[in-house]
């Protein structure tokens, strides 16, 4: 059985999964260069239920969604138009991680429809205060979400800073 799976083919496998009594948790984000803070992430939402979806934002909806951080202290880390690894390899990535059950690429404006389609248990989100809130409905809707602090000092934008700081990397 694949972890990495098309959105018809995640639906229907949590449908089965509910059936036998499995609760859903479903957890999205961009995990652009996997560091402890996405790992740490997915082990803490994968507590809340039986089955962990991993949605993992497709590439242009990355781009569209890209912005500085605040406060940000390199103008050429703030350039930086992500992603940084391409949605395909990003999805095998988190798929590889033992708390992900299962792990699909979507795009931002198909986050609601497949919420709706389907209907986990709990919504995890990063409670990163300068983060897009990828799940901004799903209470509206009846869905139980949890929100996550962030792992201090663990960021992609931090990664991205150090590695612009290196010598010779202008």
């Amino acid at each position: 059985m694949g972890k990495v799976v098309s959105q018809q083919e995640l639906i229907l496998r949590c449908r089965q999964r509910k059936d036998s009594g499995h609760k859903i948790v479903f957890v999205a984000g961009v995990f652009d260069l996997l560091h402890p803070g996405h790992v740490r992430l997915l082990e803490q939402a994968s507590s809340y239920g039986d089955v962990l979806v991993a949605a993992v934002l497709n590439d242009s909806s990355v781009r569209a969604a890209a912005v500085a951080e605040p406060g940000q202290k390199n103008s050429r880390v703030a350039a930086v138009q992500q992603p940084i690894t391409a949605a395909a390899e990003r999805v095998e990535i988190v798929a590889a991680l033992a708390a992900v059950d299962y792990a699909v690429e979507v795009s931002m404006d198909a986050l609601p429809e497949l919420l709706a389609e389907l209907r986990p248990d709990t919504a995890v989100e990063n409670a990163e205060p300068s983060g897009v809130a990828l799940l901004a409905g799903a209470a509206k809707g009846g869905l139980n979400s949890v929100r996550i602090p962030i792992e201090p000092g663990h960021s992609t934008a931090s990664i991205i800073e150090r590695i612009v700081q290196l010598p010779g990397s202008e």
